[in-house]
């Protein structure tokens, strides 16, 4: 959880609607779009900034240089080798990467515990290099703007923040970003990418095992979900059935390996070391979560869950539901802690002044709650004033029968907020991921039951190393584990 709740980025650039025909810089044919080079990176640059707010740069400089380098080599060799490319990788355990018009790639550390050579990261920035030099982003700009005449505010979500309000045009492209831009163009994305590889010397295969890499992470996450009661998360849903038989990604591929090149090179041991050490999982900037126990370290604040309660820690907010999915906690920061609490809690409820809001000590910090019903569900939220900020907790059933159910709970993780003792800030520290030389013999039975990442650690432990679902260590192989 950050300190930002929310980032809206904007980039206004006249009226758009009136399009221009110009050259595609791959196929070498007409393309309408409706914006020049020249707007295409001045919104790139105008967004970064606020990518870089939202997520944060991955303090690693050797990882980020060991990063750039290798997407410059691909930049070029590129259809757009002229675009001045920025690589970044930012401090998300997500298992993602995207580009922003006009040469801005980023990937995130969570993808990065899932490779497993040097080859499959270039292909990872093969594949976002492929978008921009297709200007797939561009089109899909142009497409919706073409349906909205007299859109002149373009808005551009990073992943996974979305707008209710917002317009098609901020859906289309946010979801473009997220789950792919359609079938033809990440298939054209990977063609590129595999293109990009072979002229660069690495093996353009490695775009099939990159795939292979999201597909089985997908389906261990659908395992997993499926065990949880939750619905599973995807990550590359254009691609239904593994790579292995897909015929027109297998095509795409091969077709780049016609491309002479001098070495098909993998380097696995390359980037093992490289990343040896990295964060997993959460971040100290984000938060810890050990145990359902939430530590801020930044925040200088601690908050219990209830056990069995499934925590998940976002940019905006932390929060954990209960295991029937009836009843939720959510802790996010709530601005400046000026005044008294009971105007900041009536501040963000909107909430009139004849309104019951009732003044409250939790840990010895100034507090104020209140009860009431927000979308027809019972709720009761409570903000906590803590050093120089606001926090709100709210706490929220799907019935009254359920609150009622649950609020012993609740209330018991609700009066757990307090400021981060010395001991849980050494409790505090995130999971890394380390390499190790696999001894004959080992298996993933055996590193899962010392492992920090819980009951499917086995499963976990298979995919980062790309052995899902049924592999294990070969003798003398390095291997990636989390400590």
């Amino acid at each position: 959880m950050r300190l930002l709740l929310l980032i809206r980025t904007g980039a206004l650039f006249g009226m758009l609607a009136i399009g221009s025909c110009a050259v595609n810089p791959v196929s070498g044919t007409p393309d309408f779009v409706t914006m020049s080079e020249s707007q295409e990176v001045s919104i790139g640059r105008s967004e970064d900034k606020k990518v870089r707010e939202q997520y944060g740069i991955y303090d690693d400089p050797a990882l980020q240089r060991y990063v750039n380098d290798i997407g410059q080599r691909l930049a070029g060799t590129s259809h757009r080798s002229g675009l001045q490319y920025q690589f970044l990788v930012v401090d998300s355990p997500q298992v993602n990467a995207f580009a922003l018009p006009g040469g801005y790639i980023y990937i995130t550390r969570g993808i990065l515990a899932y490779l497993n050579s040097e080859a499959e990261l270039a292909a990872v920035l093969g594949h976002e290099i492929g978008h921009v030099t297709a200007r797939h982003s561009v089109q899909q700009i142009s497409a919706t703007t073409a349906a909205n005449v007299g859109v002149s505010l373009l808005q551009i979500f990073v992943p996974q923040i979305r707008n209710a309000g917002g317009d098609m045009l901020i859906n289309a492209l946010g979801s473009a970003l997220l789950s792919g831009y359609g079938r033809e163009h990440e298939l054209e994305a990977d063609r590129l990418g595999a293109e990009y590889l072979a002229r660069t010397g690495y093996d353009p295969q490695a775009m099939i095992r990159v795939v292979g890499v999201l597909k089985d992470q997908e389906l261990f996450d659908a395992e997993v979900a499926k065990a949880e009661g939750r619905e599973p998360r995807a990550y590359h849903g254009l691609f239904a059935s593994h790579p292995d038989n897909d015929t027109r990604l297998q095509e795409v591929v091969r077709e780049a390996g016609r491309i002479k090149g001098t070495e098909n090179r993998i380097n696995r041991e390359e980037f093992m070391q490289r990343v040896d050490r990295m964060v997993f999982a959460d971040s100290p900037a984000q938060g810890i979560v050990r145990d359902n126990i939430f530590y801020h370290t930044d925040l200088g604040l601690t908050l219990r869950f209830p056990a069995g309660w499934r925590v998940q820690n976002n940019a905006q907010n932390v929060a954990a539901r209960s295991p029937d999915h009836n009843a939720l906690i959510d802790l996010r920061s709530a601005g400046p802690a000026t005044g008294a609490p009971a105007d900041t809690l009536r501040k963000i409820l909107k909430l009139g002044a004849g309104s019951t809001v009732s003044p409250l000590t939790i840990a010895g910090l100034r507090a104020a709650i209140t009860d009431l019903t927000i979308a027809g569900k019972p709720t009761r939220i409570a903000v906590v004033f803590l050093g120089k900020s606001a926090f709100a907790i709210g706490l929220q059933a799907n019935s009254a029968a359920a609150f009622q159910q649950h609020e012993t709970a609740m209330n018991e993780s609700l009066h757990s907020f307090h400021a981060i003792t010395a001991q849980e800030r050494g409790l505090a520290k995130p999971m890394r991921v380390r390499i190790i030389t696999a001894p004959a013999g080992l298996t993933f039975a055996e590193l899962a039951r010392t492992s920090p990442l819980g009951r499917f650690a086995e499963g976990h432990l298979r995919v980062i190393n790309g052995l899902y679902p049924k592999g294990e260590p070969a003798a003398g192989q390095a291997l990636k584990i989390v400590e």
